[in-house]
Formats: C-alpha cells, sequence, structure tokens
C-alpha cells in the first residue's frame, strides 16, 4: 500500500507541476543574484535568501516560487527602477527589506509590482524609501498582510502610493502599517475585496483613497494624522466598521469623505478630532450607526444632494457644530441619537428628551458662507443668534430633527 500512496502523490506533484522542487539557499554576491536564481529555478522552488545586502532591481519573477529572506536580508535598488516585477500566478514573497526606489515621472515604480496574477501573497516585509510601495494591477484573489511601508517624499508630486491596487477582484489588505506616501491605500476599480487592520498615518492626501469600487469592506483601520483621513468616491455597496479616523486636521480635512457612493454602511467607527468627521456629497440610502463623533470642528456636513440615508443611534459628543448642510430641506432621518449639546429635559426619565433636538444651528450656516466668522464663536453675538434662531426657525431647514435624542450617549466601546 505504501507502493501504491507513493504513485498516487507523484501523480499529483506532477499535475501540480510541483515535481523537482526543492529549497535552496541564496547568497549575496556580485550581479543579479536573486534574477539569476530565479531563472535556474523550477516552479514551486523556495528561494532562501540568507542575511546580507542584494543590490539588484528589475527582478522578473515569472514562475510560481516562493522568496524568504532571512533576518536582516535587504535588497536595496539603488534609486534606479522597480526591485521585483511578479507576472506569475502563486507567488509568495516574504520577510525582506525592499529600500530604495527612484522617483520616476515616467513611471509609477513600485518596489514590488503584480502584474495580471492571482494566489500571490506579499506578507511580512519591510519596504523604506520607496516611490510605489506595493502596486497591483489586474489582479486577483492577492494577500498583502503585515507589511511596513514606509516613504521618504516631502512634496505630494514626488510621492506615490504605499500600496495602489488598480482593477482588482477579492483583493485582501491586512495589518500593514503605512506612512508618508501620497495616499497610504488606494483603490481604484477594486471589487469585492478587504482592508482590515491596517494603520495609515502620516501620509500626505489620504490614509485611504477608494474610486469606482464597489462590493468592499474595510474594518478595524486607523487613519491618524493624513491631509485627510478616507475618501471613498463613486463606489457602491462599501461596508464601513469600527475604523478609527483621527487627528486629520487641516484647511480641507475630513475624517471621511463620500461622494456618490450609494448602498453602503458606516457602523461602530471613531471620528475624533478631524476638521469635518463625515462630509456626504451625493451619497444616497446609507446607514450610518453606532458612530461616536467627538471632538471635531464639524461632526457631519451633509449636502443637499445626499438623500434617504439613515443617520440612527450615535454619539455627537463635543463637536462644535453637529450638523451643516447647504439646503432648505432634508431628506434623510436622524433618530435616536445623543447630542451632547442638547438643551431639553426628560419629565417622564425614559432616557428620550421629550423635545425634539435641531442639530444645525445658525450660526453654522454662517461660518459655511464666512469662515472668517468663526472668531465670533463664544462672543455674545452667537448668543443673539440662538435667540432669533428660536424666534424665525425659518432659517432651519424644518424637517432636520432628532424627534428621540437620547438624554445618555451609548456605550460604544
Amino acid at each position: 500500500m505504501n507502493g501504491w500512496k507513493l504513485i498516487f502523490l507523484a501523480v499529483i506533484f506532477m499535475q501540480l507541476g510541483m515535481v523537482g522542487a526543492q529549497t535552496r539557499v541564496i547568497h549575496p554576491g556580485e550581479g543579479a543574484v536573486i534574477a539569476r536564481a530565479i531563472q535556474e529555478a523550477v516552479p514551486h522552488d523556495t528561494l532562501f535568501l540568507s542575511k546580507g545586502i542584494y543590490r539588484e532591481n528589475a527582478i522578473l519573477i515569472d514562475k510560481p516560487v516562493v522568496l524568504i529572506g532571512e533576518a536582516g536580508t535587504v535588497v536595496d535598488g539603488q534609486m534606479g527602477d522597480e526591485i521585483f516585477v511578479i507576472v506569475s500566478d502563486s507567488v509568495s514573497l516574504e520577510n525582506l527589506t525592499v529600500k530604495n526606489v527612484g522617483v520616476s515621472y515616467l513611471k509609477d515604480r513600485a518596489a514590488i509590482r503584480l502584474n495580471r496574477v492571482s494566489n500571490v501573497t506579499i506578507r511580512n516585509n519591510r519596504l523604506l524609501n520607496t516611490f510605489f510601495g506595493i502596486y497591483l494591477q489586474k489582479s486577483t484573489d492577492c494577500v498583502l498582510h503585515g507589511n511596513t511601508i514606509t516613504g521618504a517624499a516631502e512634496e505630494e508630486s514626488k510621492a506615490g502610493n504605499a500600496i495602489h491596487i488598480w482593477q482588482g477582484e477579492r483583493i485582501r489588505v491586512s495589518h500593514n502599517t503605512l506612512s508618508q506616501h501620497r495616499d497610504g491605500i488606494y483603490f481604484e476599480f477594486v471589487d469585492e475585496s478587504v482592508i482590515t487592520h491596517n494603520r495609515s498615518i502620516q501620509n500626505m492626501r489620504y490614509g485611504l483613497h477608494f474610486m469606482f469600487s464597489n462590493d468592499d469592506r474595510y474594518e478595524s483601520n486607523v487613519f491618524q494624522h493624513n491631509g485627510s483621513g478616507v475618501a471613498v468616491m463613486f463606489s457602491n455597496r462599501i461596508h464601513m466598521e469600527n475604523n478609527e479616523f483621527l487627528d486629520n486636521w487641516g484647511g480641507a480635512s475630513y475624517g471621511l469623505l463620500l461622494k456618490e457612493i450609494s448602498d453602503g454602511t458606516i457602523h461602530r467607527n471613531r471620528f475624533r478630532s478631524n476638521t469635518v468627521g463625515i462630509y456626504a456629497e451625493g451619497a444616497n440610502r446609507l446607514t450610518i450607526s453606532e458612530n461616536q463623533l467627538e471632538n471635531n470642528g464639524k461632526a457631519m456636513d451633509m449636502k443637499g444632494n445626499s438623500m434617504d440615508n439613515r443617520i440612527l443611534e450615535n454619539n455627537f459628543i463635543g463637536n462644535t457644530f453637529e450638523v451643516l448642510t447647504n439646503s432648505k430641506t432634508n431628506l434623510n432621518q436622524f433618530a435616536g441619537n445623543y447630542w451632547s449639546q442638547y438643551a431639553g429635559y426628560d419629565m417622564d426619565k425614559d432616557g428620550v428628551g421629550d423635545l425634539p433636538h435641531r442639530p444645525l444651528n445658525l450660526f453654522a450656516l454662517i461660518t459655511d458662507k464666512v469662515p472668517a466668522a468663526h472668531m465670533l464663536l463664544h462672543s455674545f453675538l452667537v448668543h443673539s443668534l440662538e435667540v432669533a434662531e428660536r424666534m424665525f426657525p425659518q432659517f432651519i431647514p424644518e424637517q432636520l430633527i432628532d424627534s428621540q435624542p437620547q438624554m445618555h450617549p451609548y456605550d460604544l466601546d
């Protein structure tokens, strides 16, 4: 029986193209050491790169192999062209330090490029001083996990994205740390993919930039100290849960920017210390629930062309302005939220305010039109406007109310 088992396994390996696959140990040397080793390898070989510095770039991986680096393995592109170009399915690249890709205004040079491949894994690598970090194009079913990608550009025009994905499906981006690039993560035409447990911090433009991508999820990520936190544009059915949008502060900074997006969910996220927590333009049929919006300049700016959204059971705490709009009507539902600026009472002690709450005030509208008016925030004039607002409520959209304001914040931790 043992003989039959060996024959059976041999047949399986032949079908998979794995006969003759082995582990090869590669040592640093002169010239294209890694490129030669890949050229000499058979499909499904494992190439173990011993520690040291490998000075080469334009390394083509055109067959299914595994490259694993010993601790201290460095591949230095010497500020030249791309370093790894993967054009084969079923490749794994792990535990390498990859650094020094030169800036180009003619080509999106990347430390690691995946081109028309599937089932590729890029795991636990450290990328330093690269123009683009990891660049996927027209690829499917790939995993980017546990990588640290740190750029060095000081100008947006000289910076690429840490992770850039164009035309992909079922990509998983998880547990990466991304900083000092143009965008931390860039998705364009990427469907059915997951972004989870990443830290995208101190990037020049967006922590995450999302364009023309559908049926995706991003969960449990941190977007902090970026030009803006996250932009989700021209996309449908996006699920956003348990993320943190922190300290994205500046003249045009947002925690979350939504533009022409429909049928998604924004659930149990934290928006803290952003110029605008959530900015929505052309956002429709979203459920925004159980989020914590605290200490933002404007908690939520919901433009008039955003319709049929449900804003339910969120905490609005310590924001300068709670809600802003540019319309005299409101076509969205606000219900059951906690508003720290609510001045009503609860006579029957059921935990719900007896009077509805109007989260939009007249001074917010004025400062939106005349930003310099912010200097009057704590002046007697603002108190006078509040009195006028109660006397002439027609200045505020009549339907923009929460008829069930909560007396106590929800426990969302």
